[in-house]
């Protein structure tokens, strides 16, 4: 086994147990969270998987790209939430239930819907492109569905030891992740720097501005939800998106040099999106704490009117004025 096949493993090892910590805090209803709310689920498909791909062709149109970083991009936005989703939204304060909701529907939702998107963009290009669907369902199914469900099933018959698991397993899960990105980014970094210039950057931190907000409108009137779906619209799920980048090989209007460097278009997408996404993720921890103090005044404000009340109340002064007679 070479170095590299170790690097894949471990991050395909991270991935499994970082989505099992998220089932072991879950329930098996959070699954299904989103068909209990139908709107919701609509306005989750439509920034996801309709505006945020428009958008992506819009950028691959009007900017100088390499051939490479447009796939890339568009790989990306065709491709479901990532494993890290929960503990990203976390950071944001986002909706549990909601999070686990939508990481199950569109790890569901994208083995149909990435093989019909793709031959889509395959009838625009005038060339075959396809991706099998067992394929994104194995790609999905063991990096999401399985850990997932395998979590809520220990929860369900063993809640304490899900209790007790549950953030070993999830420091366990970031710190595999972290070694095996190190040497991915070195190793993909000469290919990366190929990549930068031409408006590269810009596109990228447009884009995910650009999805953080279309999510942060389409997620409703909960800010919990907002914040999901604006995280979850500008982050996409890397292997699908490198398989899928991949699956544009055959094509005749993509030169053999995009298709190698797609895969490093890829990382490099996900890395300035991170990195871009910070000030929203500090902006959304900000609002919440200020939810949770108003919250937490206004609550006081009630107990002490209710007080005032009691204490102003006849019953209670002639309560209190029998006290002083019995004394």
């Amino acid at each position: 086994m070479t170095p590299g096949h170790v690097v894949l493993l471990a991050l395909k090892a991270s991935l499994f147990f970082m989505v099992l910590a998220v089932g072991l805090r879950a329930r098996a209803s959070d699954m299904t969270f989103l068909l209990r709310h139908p709107s919701l689920l609509i306005r989750s498909i439509v920034s996801m998987h309709v505006v945020m791909p428009l958008l992506v062709l819009w950028s691959a149109l009007g900017f100088e790209l390499h051939p490479a970083v447009k796939v890339g991009l568009i790989a990306l936005a065709l491709s479901p939430v990532p494993p890290m989703l929960p503990k990203r939204t976390s950071l944001a304060q986002g909706h549990a239930s909601y999070t686990v909701g939508l990481l199950t529907m569109t790890a569901v939702l994208s083995t149909f819907f990435v093989p019909l998107a793709l031959w889509t963009l395959g009838m625009l290009l005038h060339t075959h492109l396809f991706l099998p669907p067992h394929v994104v369902f194995v790609l999905v199914g063991f990096s999401i569905l399985l850990p997932l469900a395998s979590g809520i099933v220990i929860r369900r018959f063993a809640p304490e030891i899900a209790d007790r698991a549950a953030k070993p397993v999830s420091i366990v899960a970031s710190v595999i992740l972290v070694l095996a990105v190190i040497p991915l980014v070195v190793d993909a970094w000469p290919w990366m720097r190929i990549l930068i210039g031409n408006g590269t950057l810009v596109a990228i931190i447009l884009l995910t501005v650009l999805g953080l907000g279309v999510g942060h409108l389409f997620g409703g009137p909960d800010p919990n939800t907002r914040s999901v779906l604006a995280i979850a619209t500008a982050t996409r799920h890397p292997a699908v998106a490198i398989t899928i980048a991949a699956a544009v090989a055959p094509s005749h209007v993509i030169s053999p040099s995009a298709i190698v460097l797609a895969p490093a278009a890829v990382l490099l997408a996900l890395i300035v999106g991170a990195i871009a996404s910070v000030p929203y993720l500090a902006w959304t921890q900000h609002q919440a704490v200020r939810r949770s103090r108003t919250s937490a005044t206004s609550q006081e404000r009630r107990r002490s009117a209710d007080v005032s009340t009691h204490q102003g109340s006849p019953a209670g002064f002639h309560a209190h004025g029998r006290g002083e007679h019995h004394s």
